[in-house]
C-alpha cells in the first residue's frame, strides 16, 4: 500500500512541478524581473499566477500547480 501511495504522490508531485515551471516561463517572458521574484518568493508566484499569468489554459495550470502540490504532500505524509 506504501508503495502505491509513494508513486501517486510521485505523480501528482511531477505534474504539480511541471505546471510551476510553466508558470515560472511564462513569469520570465514576461519580464526577467517577475522572472525572478516568481523564483524567489512562492507568495508572489501565486499572485502572478492569477493576475498576470496569460495561458490558452490557464486555469488548468494553475490549479495543477496548487493541487498536485498539495495532494502529493498530503499523500507523502500518509506514509509516514
Amino acid at each position: 500500500m506504501n508503495l502505491i501511495l509513494m508513486l501517486l504522490g510521485a505523480a501528482f508531485g511531477i505534474g504539480g512541478f511541471v505546471c510551476g515551471i510553466i508558470i515560472l516561463i511564462e513569469a520570465f517572458k514576461d519580464e526577467v524581473w517577475k522572472g525572478f521574484v516568481c523564483l524567489l518568493c512562492g507568495f508572489y508566484m501565486l499572485w502572478y499566477a492569477f493576475t498576470d499569468f496569460e495561458h490558452d489554459n490557464k486555469w488548468g495550470v494553475v490549479l495543477g500547480w496548487l493541487f498536485g502540490s498539495v495532494i502529493a504532500s498530503g499523500l507523502f505524509n500518509l506514509i509516514r
